[in-house]
């Protein structure tokens, strides 16, 4: 897979691109599924989650995955659940202002990590309802994987 890398306008674009028609329970797993198929087949080492507002909807830990990367799959989607934005565009934005989110966010960094990896799920007429998030490769490929997985998704929602 080759790493790309993204501007803030474009990961702007993706979040616009990828607002659903819906969110359900049943699609939750359709869409941990979705991402679980595409890691297995690349070998990638990744914990995925998904949540709907506070509720954990999906866990999945791929071999090669860690410890580590549950925690930095709560990190990130404490991020997005802060910002309604993608870990990666929250961190993004820091970085277009030449700073970091860990310098200038008053955050702990213990606690939130504006790495790539944690997406909004963002539902017309509802705004943000939840996250998806995957931890284990670099954090723009992380993003990648969640995008690529959303846009699948979103072609069999609607």
């Amino acid at each position: 897979m080759t790493t790309p890398s993204f501007t803030v306008p474009e990961l702007e674009a993706q979040e616009a691109e990828l607002e659903l028609p819906r969110f359900t329970y049943e699609d939750a797993w359709q869409l941990g599924s979705l991402l679980r198929e595409l890691a297995l087949t690349r070998r990638a080492p990744v914990t995925i989650d998904i949540h709907r507002g506070p509720q954990q909807l999906f866990r999945c830990a791929l071999p090669g995955s860690t410890p580590d990367n549950d925690a930095w799959v709560d990190r990130k989607r404490r991020v997005t659940e802060r910002y309604a934005a993608a870990s990666y565009l929250v961190g993004a934005r820091f970085r277009a202002k030449n700073t970091t989110f860990e310098a200038s966010s008053r955050l702990d960094p213990d606690t939130y990590a504006a790495h790539g990896g944690s997406f909004p799920l963002r539902v017309t007429g509802a705004g943000v309802i939840g996250t998806v998030t995957v931890s284990g490769l670099p954090q723009v490929e992380d993003h990648a994987l969640v995008v690529e997985a959303l846009r699948g998704f979103k072609g069999r929602v609607g």
